[in-house]
């Protein structure tokens, strides 16, 4: 029953069109080793540099829907500089289509450069603008968007949100009453700027940092009734139909509205890597939210997506096979 379930589930997403509103990026590496420490300065010297530039951010949940056989289609504000132009031969490398996204000579594409040695995170630079797009840039945006809701028949539509400026509050309330109005589901992976403007959402995802700040609370990991009371106050103030909470090594909280609170335990990983975990969590989400899938099992099959990843160094889209086959073999349906 279960392998016929998920598979047909799985099968299911080809026929699925995403779009996803964000902060796009590109994540740089340089790999190396260390071997000594500078005479300069004691800091260590990394040698026998390799790099490699990936897609991020936004663009890092429109590789995962990819990844399960979806479309994706991307909206987002990047610079008019020439790591902007790395990011559109990233995108044509990876065919997806630059239809939705909106060139701005006041802003800078965002690039987060890592260095790593053996696997181990040494250092991280950060290359970007955060103040809120300007309004001509957000009207540009908001004329792709249209275009796309035009030509697409969208399933779903992800917020995907890195406070790096491109998502603001009224960008927000016009894609959400247009949504409503289309029938459209909505989903949000927040960040702490735009925290309490998502009203009237179908599925929000911080995780348990993000919603201690964006709450202003102080909640510690562990403390299960503070946290379940914590959620309802929230989702009710919010009118969002599911909250999912993700704890890390605890599990993941989620509760719809008319329903009761639950917390599904972690799986045991050998964790390599937690960057890009919630870009894969969202992006299972959505799918699973298109197939009318109830929230617990949304959660399950999002929480092992999200485990089989940071079992990967760096920022890599899910692996469809080997999660189908895991779903298979440890979600009860």
């Amino acid at each position: 029953m279960e392998k016929k379930f998920f598979s047909q589930l799985f099968a299911s997403f080809k026929d699925k069109n995403i779009l996803i509103l964000g902060d796009v990026m590109i994540d740089s590496y340089l790999w190396g080793d260390v071997n000594r420490i500078s005479p300069e300065a004691p800091v260590p010297i990394l040698s026998g540099v390799g790099r490699e530039n990936r897609l991020g951010g936004a663009a890092n949940v429109a590789l995962n829907v990819q990844a399960l056989g979806a479309k994706p289609i991307l909206c987002s504000v990047i610079g008019d500089d020439l790591r902007a132009a790395d990011f559109v031969k990233l995108l044509r490398k990876q065919n997806l289509s630059s239809e939705g996204i909106v060139k701005c000579k006041e802003r800078v594409t965002t690039v987060k450069t890592r260095v790593m040695s053996q696997h181990q995170h040494l250092l991280r630079v950060d290359e970007e603008i955060c103040s809120p797009i300007q309004l001509s840039s957000e009207e540009k945006l908001m004329a792709k968007l249209l275009r796309v809701l035009q030509t697409y028949r969208i399933d779903a539509i992800v917020f995907e949100d890195y406070d790096k400026g491109v998502i603001t509050p009224s960008l927000i309330k016009k894609v959400v009453e247009l949504a409503t109005q289309s029938g459209i589901p909505t989903l949000v992976d927040p960040k702490k700027q735009n925290y309490n403007d998502y009203k009237g959402i179908t599925l929000f995802k911080p995780n348990f940092k993000e919603f201690n700040e964006g709450c202003k609370l102080e909640l510690k990991k562990g403390q299960s009734q503070e946290l379940i009371e914590a959620a309802i106050d929230f989702q009710q103030q919010q009118n969002i139909d599911i909250l999912m909470i993700t704890l890390s090594e605890h599990g993941v909280f989620v509760k719809h509205k008319d329903g009761q609170p639950i917390i599904i335990p972690a799986e045991i990983r050998s964790i390599s890597d937690v960057s890009g975990a919630g870009d894969t969590v969202i992006s299972v989400s959505a799918l699973c939210l298109t197939e009318g899938l109830d929230p617990e099992m949304i959660a399950r099959v999002a929480n092992m997506a999200g485990g089989l990843v940071c079992e990967e160094s760096g920022v890599v889209p899910i692996n469809k096979e080997l999660l189908l086959k895991e779903c298979v073999q440890k979600i009860e349906v």
